[in-house]
């Protein structure tokens, strides 16, 4: 079997660092991204479709907003048999819609979802994969060091355990913001801070707090998302909505990315 060809589109934090651990471990990667440029050993390339050309496997992280959009703009480039692998956190629907799109293509969707953070743990971070090209995506991506596991064969699976893991992570985070701000009112903030880190630890303490800070935007659009699902399956989403509001307030407050 011939060595793989991995394209990158988007190259933010989360595709920037896997482009970069693809390299180091040898692979030859593509990538393309209108506002960042490829990391060293990557080859940059103009336009989405040029990008994917010749490329047996495609990680889009773009954004979930702007996921059908890309993958209708590599469509021209993506060879037959090829792997179009959608790691966005994004709806079920938008799972399937996009996977369609990919097999009307002649080429094997995978629904990809990642269950960590990424630009702290690159190709270490575990993943969860289903639709048509789920295994092929593991056979490449496992030998490189990333933990995947092969849900099904079906769209939006992988998608459906990420929404619901995120109303329980996005949740935890939004309740530790809200108590962290009443106690920094009642001036008793370095109090709670030790409280909440003897049960979950420094780290995760961390993690919930700087990660929504940076990310507020992006969790809105995530927890929007799980709500959708969540009404679908008839649960009252009460966590995805709270967690929602305090993410936009979060964003709209101009603390998103430290400013």
């Amino acid at each position: 079997m011939s060595a793989p060809v991995v394209t990158v589109l988007g190259l933010g934090e989360a595709g920037g660092r896997l482009a970069a651990d693809l390299v180091s471990a040898g692979v030859e990667v593509h990538g393309y991204d209108p506002m960042t440029s490829a990391p060293e050993g990557a080859v940059q390339a103009d336009d989405p479709a040029a990008a994917v050309s010749g490329s047996s496997v495609v990680l889009a992280l773009t954004t979930a907003a702007t996921a059908l959009a890309a993958a209708e703009s590599a469509l021209p480039g993506l060879r037959a048999g090829a792997v179009y692998a959608d790691l966005n956190t994004a709806s079920p629907e938008l799972k399937r819609e996009i996977g369609a799109l990919v097999a009307g293509a002649g080429a094997r969707f995978a629904d990809v979802a990642l269950l960590g953070a990424v630009p702290a743990h690159g190709l270490r971070t575990p993943t969860l994969a289903s639709g048509p090209g789920a295994q092929a995506f593991a056979d490449v991506f496992r030998p490189v060091g990333m933990p995947v596991e092969v849900v099904s064969d079906r769209p939006g699976d992988a998608a459906i355990r990420k929404l619901v893991r995120s109303v329980f992570m996005k949740g935890l985070a939004a309740s530790v913001l809200e108590s962290l701000r009443a106690a920094d009112a009642a001036g008793q903030a370095r109090w709670l801070e030790g409280e909440i880190a003897a049960v979950i630890g420094e780290p995760l303490l961390e993690r919930l707090v700087e990660g929504s800070r940076r990310h507020a935007l992006r969790r809105v659009d995530e927890m929007e998302a799980a709500r959708e699902l969540l009404l679908e399956l008839g649960v009252e989403p009460r966590i995805a909505a709270a967690s929602a509001s305090v993410l936009a307030e979060l964003a709209a407050s101009g603390q998103e990315h430290g400013r």
